[in-house]
């Protein structure tokens, strides 16, 4: 008898079995979780175009900030590919998958930039020392792309392997912007006020998703621009939108007044994954949703108590590759997390 009370209350707890243990209740999309990584801070992990590798940054082992890494679709054969120098962020593959694209600091310095003035709240640091670099997928031959002595990060390429969509801060303001995969030619695509980053393509390259602060009261417009002086952005109020690759047709897809971020699209092109903190008790508290791209049909996809964020589908649509805070062997820790998706629920 106590044996079976003791299963049964496991089985009632968040985890649904042996099998799922890292599943929580109500993650009824999801099955099959593995952990990728095990310590350390891990986040923005992002498959190949063949879907067999992901490249990912990592804040681990020795390492004082973030580096880029790659390994196998099942976790194995990690490696460093960035020169371990500076700071590092937002790495993607090119679509031939024998080169990588990711921005840097090391150039200007070979020690972690220091941290953001957190007396002003919780800000995001927008380094001018960030440029976008081209590499071998092994991290030789190292190319700088960018050089507008401004923020220029947050780059990802279009599956139609022409164009990398980026955030820079070269025009005063966070905007997108668009290069050839060379970087020349490029070109800006955004111009209202606030911050425009994180922007993915559509599995067709016609479309562009991103997140988007729009400052309007004259107290956040204030606050907006003495932040955005001083390269800090402040992402407690941010919208999900798409655009054309051209930058036309912009529309706002949400409107949770939440910190909505790290916005992806399915691979049927009609649907965005999404992290927000929208119902949440605890703003710190995040969890993936998914929404039309329309905006009906607002749905949540994970149920946990800490932080979900930065998912991505592969190319087929049969996995999803997320970073999390849950079950960690550290409380500080972040870890990459692979999925089975489950498109028919019904």
């Amino acid at each position: 008898m106590k044996v079976t009370l003791i299963i049964m209350i496991l089985l009632s707890c968040n985890f649904i079995s042996a099998q799922e243990k890292y599943l929580m209740e109500g993650e009824k999309r999801l099955k099959n979780i593995k952990m990728l990584t095990t310590e350390g801070e891990n986040a923005e992990a992002y498959f190949s175009f063949d879907g067999k590798k992901i490249i990912y940054q990592s804040t681990s082992g020795d390492l004082q900030c973030d580096q880029i890494f790659t390994m196998n679709f099942d976790g194995s054969d990690k490696k460093l590919v960035s020169t371990g120098k500076g700071r590092t962020t937002c790495a993607y593959y090119y679509p031939d998958g024998d080169k990588i694209l990711y921005a840097s600091t090391h150039h200007f310095n070979e020690d972690c930039p220091p941290p953001p003035d957190r007396s002003k709240g919780y800000v995001w640091k927008l380094y001018d020392e960030f440029d976008i670099f081209m590499a071998n997928a092994d991290g030789s031959n190292l190319v700088q792309l960018t050089n507008s002595g401004k923020y220029d990060a947050e780059a990802t390429i279009s599956p139609r392997g022409d164009k990398i969509v980026f955030t820079s801060l070269r025009d005063g303001d966070p905007e997108l912007y668009l290069m050839n995969l060379d970087g020349s030619e490029q070109t800006r695509l955004t111009f209202e006020k606030g911050y425009d980053g994180g922007a993915f393509f559509s599995a067709d390259g016609s479309k562009i998703v991103f997140r988007a602060s729009r400052p309007k009261t004259e107290k956040e417009l204030e606050d907006y621009n003495e932040l955005v002086n001083d390269g800090l952005v402040r992402p407690t109020n941010l919208e999900i939108f798409v655009m054309d690759t051209d930058g036309k047709n912009m529309q706002q897809i949400t409107d949770l007044k939440a910190a909505s971020f790290a916005p992806f699209f399915h691979p049927d092109g009609k649907r965005i994954i999404f992290s927000s903190n929208y119902g949440s008790k605890d703003r710190r508290e995040f969890n993936l949703f998914m929404i039309n791209i329309d905006g009906t049909g607002l749905e949540q996809i994970t149920f946990n108590p800490t932080f979900d964020g930065f998912p991505m589908f592969s190319p087929d649509g049969k996995y999803l590759i997320f970073g999390s805070n849950r079950f960690n062997l550290n409380p500080n820790d972040t870890n990459i997390f692979i999925a089975e998706w489950i498109d028919d629920i019904n």
